[in-house]
């Protein structure tokens, strides 16, 4: 696969860059902080969307388990009697 000549000095700069902090993620985050304060532009932070709910026509029907099917059904005052 061919090196783009682009992406290559890109990472050469990045290499460089990360090499002047001792790899100290901290400590570039820091320097590009205090870069954009000096350069004067004001930055920019959106609020994230809020999701309106939707409302439902219906509210959702619960279903009984498929078991629950197969029970039988026992009549007001009966006992259910059991053998072995």
């Amino acid at each position: 696969m061919a090196i783009d000549s682009i992406v290559a000095e890109v990472r050469q700069v990045r290499e460089a860059y990360a090499k002047q902090f001792n790899y100290d993620v901290y400590a570039m985050w820091r320097d590009l902080k205090e870069r954009q304060h000096q350069s004067g532009r004001q930055g920019v932070s959106l609020l994230p969307r809020r999701i309106e709910p939707v409302a439902l026509e219906t509210p959702p029907q619960r279903r009984e388990p498929p078991h629950a099917r197969f029970q039988p059904q026992l009549e007001a005052g009966a006992t259910e009697e059991r053998t072995l």
